[in-house]
């Protein structure tokens, strides 16, 4: 079982930075795969960026080169660094964990079984 808590969200002007954080607790973290997703209104939900054990990632199209996602298993946190945010990157971010895995991790989001409850960016122009 694992717990996640995300932090960080709120609003940012085009072109500027954001950086979440997902706080986890539990038995497995350090060995799963860890992803973030979003979810805008009226829009499905979307995988931004995963991370495997070893600190492989994997990101969107739409973020790379942009976003960063990194992982501090001392600390049990995950974290997402948005930078150059554009107004479509407005959304619900969740932070994800797929506890079936440790590698090759991928951006499908009904492969994750634990879900945090959100936090809200939004980004104006």
């Amino acid at each position: 079982q694992v717990q996640l808590v995300e932090s960080g969200g709120g609003s940012a002007q085009s072109g500027g930075s954001l950086r979440l954080s997902c706080a986890a607790s539990g038995y497995g973290y350090r060995s799963y795969c860890m992803g973030w997703f979003r979810q805008a209104p009226g829009k499905v939900r979307e995988g931004v960026a995963a991370i495997d054990r070893d600190g492989d990632t994997i990101y969107a199209d739409s973020v790379k080169d942009r976003f960063t996602i990194s992982r501090d298993n001392a600390k049990n946190t995950l974290y997402l660094q948005m930078n150059s945010l554009k107004p479509e990157d407005a959304a619900m971010y969740y932070c994800a964990a797929d506890s079936t895995r440790g590698s090759w991790c991928y951006l499908a989001g009904t492969l994750y079984k634990y879900w945090g409850q959100g936090t809200l960016v939004t980004v104006s122009s």
